[in-house]
């Protein structure tokens, strides 16, 4: 079935409520949604006229951190795949597939929580939620990453703007037999250094008292600039630099939430809307059914990715993974299919911005589809089109870069810009085999 956009937009991005997703499973807890921050926005390229002029320097930042990330990606992807078997069994044993198909509903009564918003330069570059971590609780914030697979927060940072987690305050006891390990691990915006400790910590209520995490004590690059203090990944625990389970695994271990998925939509262009939905999935925030795509290994969300479809006709093979990844801001494909891609739409390399950029004319508005598993799901042209080149300019920055060199020939990165127009579920273990998939509803953005 072919999806493709309606043009017209229900706009949202930072969040203002914690939301419970009620639903019709009688076993476990309810889904909960949780609110998340939009950061960096950008007001939209195709909205009004003249177009604006998109903000190069910004995006150049996201291709360099997107390459910093994904440095080591050929090692991860051959580690072995997985969760912990016993996570496995437990997520088989209680969440039956005809179950975990049931709509979830949210309440009429939310869960409230004050959330801030920033914004810098006009562009979109992350989306951040509460945490609360120690005894008595700490409020603070992480970045919602399904691109890696650590928790880590800032303690006794001296190099940190941000204050993090203060430890001091908190009544757990520093065990001897604590696994106080020595971890560092590189993101888009820069390397983090700290031991690996444990502390309770708590999102949206759900709880986990002896949750393994990154304390921080030294980190480098872009984070100071970032409104986020931490940031907690929802990758597979195989890739993870700690060697522990996730936040969202230690859930599933410990029988938490209703099914073994979490779903995410975010928001185009506003401050507030976007959300993380843990056990379940918000109908809400969706406009039709859920299409399943095999996780080809679990250890990044990836997918089968056979072609990019450009206006419903023309289609330009592929064979590659593509890393579904909400802590990256654009899409990243292999150099040819770039270069094959914008041959279609009457575009061409910018090299004054960077070898990974390309322009197209901005009059036109060519609808782009990514196909996974034999299935086209089409980017919202206000996604797509990041802006003029220069004012008065013809010539309009596209939203598909070049990955570059250094990477593997068969990879594509695919982030924000297009789960803002799918709601997004990663499931553990719906797959036709009991392994994960990744599942993709049209979102309430494209009403």
């Amino acid at each position: 079935m072919y999806y493709s956009l309606v043009s017209s937009l229900l706009v949202s991005s930072v969040l203002t409520a914690v939301d419970v997703c009620a639903n019709t499973l009688p076993l476990g807890p309810p889904a909960l949604v949780v609110p998340i921050n939009r950061s960096f926005h950008q007001k939209p390229p195709v909205h009004s006229s003249p177009l604006p002029v998109c903000d190069v320097p910004k995006i150049q930042e996201e291709c360099t951190n997107m390459g910093n990330k994904y440095r080591d990606v050929q090692q991860k992807l051959q580690l072995a795949s997985g969760i912990d078997s016993d996570i496995i069994k437990l997520a088989e044993g209680v969440f039956p597939e005809d179950e975990v198909e049931e709509a979830f509903i949210p309440p009429l009564m939310p869960y409230d929580a004050p959330l801030r918003g920033y914004i810098s330069d006009n562009v979109d570059m992350l989306y951040f939620g509460d945490v609360y971590m120690g005894t008595p609780p700490q409020k603070l914030s992480f970045d919602v990453d399904s691109g890696s697979a650590d928790f880590w927060m800032p303690v006794n940072c001296s190099r940190c703007e941000r204050k993090g987690f203060e430890d001091t305050r908190s009544s757990r006891p520093k065990n001897s037999d604590q696994d106080e390990r020595y971890v560092s691990v590189s993101y888009g915006s820069g390397d983090v250094q700290g031991t690996l400790r444990q502390e309770t910590v708590s999102v949206a209520g759900l709880e986990v008292p002896d949750l393994f995490f990154i304390a921080v004590s030294d980190l480098d690059g872009d984070f100071n600039e970032l409104p986020s203090d931490g940031l907690m990944g929802f990758a597979f625990s195989s890739i993870s630099a700690s060697g522990k389970p996730t936040f969202f695994e230690t859930l599933i271990r410990n029988g938490m939430v209703p099914a073994a998925m979490f779903s995410v939509h975010l928001t185009r262009h506003q401050e507030t809307g976007s959300s993380l939905c843990f056990g379940g999935i918000d109908r809400l925030k969706t406009l039709g059914p859920v299409e399943w795509v095999p996780v080809l290994k679990e250890t990044y969300w990836s997918v089968p990715m056979d072609a990019i479809v450009v206006n419903k006709s023309e289609e330009i093979s592929t064979d590659i993974i593509a890393i579904i990844d909400t802590g990256t801001t654009l899409i990243y494909v292999p150099d040819q299919v770039a270069f094959d891609l914008y041959q279609l739409i009457g575009g061409r390399q910018a090299p004054e911005f960077g070898p990974e950029f390309y322009v197209y004319p901005c009059n036109t508005t060519p609808d782009i589809a990514l196909s996974f598993d034999k299935r086209p799901f089409s980017i919202h042209p206000k996604d797509f089109n990041l802006g003029r080149t220069s004012e008065g300019s013809e010539d309009c920055v596209g939203g598909i870069l070049a990955l570059g060199s250094g990477f593997p020939s068969d990879l594509a990165i695919v982030g924000d810009e297009f789960i803002k127009s799918w709601y997004t579920t990663f499931d553990y273990t719906g797959g036709p085999t009991g392994g994960a998939r990744v599942g993709f509803s049209p979102s309430i953005n494209n009403s």
